[in-house]
């Protein structure tokens, strides 16, 4: 990802990893958390590594980056690290749960960061406490004990938090304090609401789908699993194994995961889902299958200039990154990542580690994921999966960008995905894999709930408003190497339309950037090609090389995207497009030879209305 001109020793903290064993794996959470250490205060409670801000206060922000390492020494220490000093943080343990000590973390209260952090600390009581535990006083325990009893009282997030309220009651029981195993069991209780079948569960108040399943609903309950054991968590570990084979196909053949959805700042914390099934013995793949996944993602982030030069993570995707940013993002959040470690709990002779590692599996067929609305492909190189729309509830609006997270037509492993710099500056919208409308050429809007999802056959079809003038019915489908979009359109009045395809990197020139003619776009560079092509819709669309505002696209600074833009009349327009991505931008360029036909409108009418499954909207499985 450099190019040429600085070594890749400045950017990236693995460099000369080649993270293949267990031994690198440790060595190379070893590097991550060497740079943190040195901003760690003098009683050990905090840690604050930039100056911008997330919604939340200091104290909490500051408790994230000592609590968040954690999840990586923590499994470390159990697998026989020798290079962590736990005198610091244990000494931070006491300081920050002391009222009257200045680093105190402050009181927890209700739906507070606070909550999320001391699930970290209930972990390393459990695993840990000879290192955490053991070296306090009387005093300092009673206030550990305290603290972490008021958070467990309080009132979680409705979604994935819910967790940590069973996490913080195991710290409090490996330490024999007492806690109301009935604001347990409420919570183990409310946790199946949103369980849904076949592995997959919904994350939250709105829709969602995303990696939070595997990286939060999977990983805590595989380290429930194991820690707690009781009977309540056996339906854990069906859950995982169910999952397994869905998350295989999130993942390109190199390693890259898919980019879709919130909080892409914990970067290869997703790798952690094949690491909790190592960790809860759960063979749900052959041991090299999973090695191979969890290795490689780790791997696919080796290549990226994810870490500042001091070899600090923060806040970004594939390079550092605020305009994607949440606002729940301190400078410390991204440390999450570290629960992608938890294998290092396990000894080099677990078959997780002894194992061959296996290659990536072959994966020609089509996968169709109806619990999160997904038909995914997987070309050399790449995870793409045609979307439904997630967050399409009541609180659809509830994440920063969630338009883009999680409302587009297409998603991918390779060119991950772009969020829009400027609303009203329609000639600046990016538009990758969406279709963006504006009336008076600077506001424009785009899909952000849907009032239907169906599937069928692999068919996508949404129903959806961009706002109250104009309604859309979407179907969506692969045809070969291409996705093929058909898009039914009524207005109130006359609007312009820009739709767009993948993202692509571009780097100090515009390379083979073509605008192409009417009804054709193209974009290509020495390393990809990035296609949409018009299939006879009922207006004339033309084509344009879009150069995308910097910044805006996960994994490049800079990108170019193809586009078609037309003005659309008063009435019902009908738009058919084919699109395609390709790694080999010679194969691309002779797959666009053989274009797909243009939709059958009325057949695809026909068999949604036949077949069409719906996607559930629901946030919640009422039926739980």
């Amino acid at each position: 990802m450099t190019d040429g001109i600085y070594p890749d020793s400045l950017f990236h903290p693995w460099s000369g990893n080649e993270l293949r064993t267990r031994a690198d794996v440790e060595r190379a959470l070893k590097s991550l958390c060497a740079p943190a250490e040195p901003n760690r205060s003098a009683g050990g409670a905090r840690l604050r590594f930039d100056a911008t801000a997330a919604h939340f206060d200091q104290a909490a922000a500051d408790l994230e980056g000592f609590s968040r390492l954690l999840w990586g020494l923590v499994p470390a220490q159990v697998g026989g690290a020798d290079w962590i000093d736990w005198t610091p943080i244990a000494r931070g343990l006491a300081s920050g749960t002391d009222p009257h000590h200045a680093e105190y973390w402050g009181q927890p209260t209700d739906r507070n960061q606070r909550l999320v952090e001391l699930a970290a600390i209930g972990f390393a009581l459990r695993l840990v406490p000879d290192k955490l535990w053991a070296p306090l006083g009387p005093d300092e325990r009673e206030n550990v004990v305290a603290y972490l009893k008021s958070g467990h009282a309080c009132r979680f997030s409705e979604n994935n938090w819910k967790f940590f309220r069973l996490l913080i009651s195991l710290g409090l029981n490996s330490v024999g304090a007492y806690r109301d195993r009935d604001l347990d069991q409420a919570y183990i209780d409310e946790l199946e609401t949103f369980y849904f079948g076949d592995g997959w569960y919904s994350d939250g108040d709105a829709r969602r789908a995303d990696h939070y399943i595997p990286f939060a609903f999977h990983f805590y309950g595989l380290i429930l699993a194991v820690l707690d054991g009781r009977a309540y968590t056996q339906p854990y570990r069906e859950r995982a194994r169910l999952a397994a084979d869905d998350m295989t196909r999130w993942f390109a053949d190199d390693g890259a995961a898919l980019a879709f959805g919130r909080s892409m700042t914990y970067r290869f914390a997703i790798a952690g889902f094949f690491g909790a099934l190592a960790f809860a013995g759960e063979e749900a793949l052959p041991w090299g299958q999973l090695k191979g996944f969890y290795l490689r993602n780790l791997r696919w982030w080796a290549k990226q200039p994810m870490a500042s030069r001091d070899g600090i993570l923060p806040v970004g995707y594939a390079y550092p990154n605020l305009l994607m940013c949440e606002t729940y993002n301190s400078p410390q959040s991204p440390y999450w990542a570290l629960k992608a470690f938890l294998p290092l709990a396990l000894p080099e002779q677990h078959p997780f580690w002894s194992a061959e590692e296996a290659d990536c599996p072959p994966r020609d067929d089509v996968a169709i994921h109806g619990h999160t609305g997904m038909i995914i492909k997987n070309p050399p190189g790449d995870a793409i999966a045609l979307c439904g729309g997630q967050q399409t509830g009541p609180q659809n609006t509830w994440a920063r960008f969630g338009a883009e997270k999680y409302s587009k037509f297409v998603y991918s492993a390779r060119y991950g995905f772009s969020v829009e710099s400027d609303p009203n500056r329609f000639a600046d919208a990016v538009l990758d894999g969406m279709i963006g409308f504006s009336s008076d050429g600077l506001q424009f809007h785009v899909r952000q709930a849907n009032e239907q999802v169906l599937i069928a056959d692999g068919v996508l079809y949404a129903r959806w408003r961009p706002n109250g003038d104009i309604l859309v019915e979407t179907w969506l489908y692969w045809h070969g190497d291409f996705h093929v979009r058909t898009h039914r359109v009524w207005a109130e009045r006359a609007v312009l339309t820009k739709e767009g395809g993948f993202a692509i990197a571009r780097s100090g020139g515009l390379a083979d950037a073509l605008e192409g003619e009417a009804g054709n776009a193209v974009v290509a560079t020495p390393h990809d090609l990035s296609a949409i092509v018009d299939l006879g819709s009922s207006v004339i669309r033309a084509g344009k090389a879009h150069i995308a505002q910097p910044n805006t696209n996960l994994i490049a600074g800079r990108t170019l995207v193809p586009q078609l833009t037309a003005e659309i009349p008063r009435g019902t327009s009908t738009l058919f497009a084919a699109v395609l991505a390709s790694a080999d931008p010679a194969i691309g360029r002779s797959t666009l030879t053989r274009l797909p036909p243009s939709p059958d409108l009325p057949a695809l009418e026909a068999l949604i209305k036949a077949k069409g499954r719906p996607v559930s909207l629901m946030s919640r499985n009422t039926n739980a």
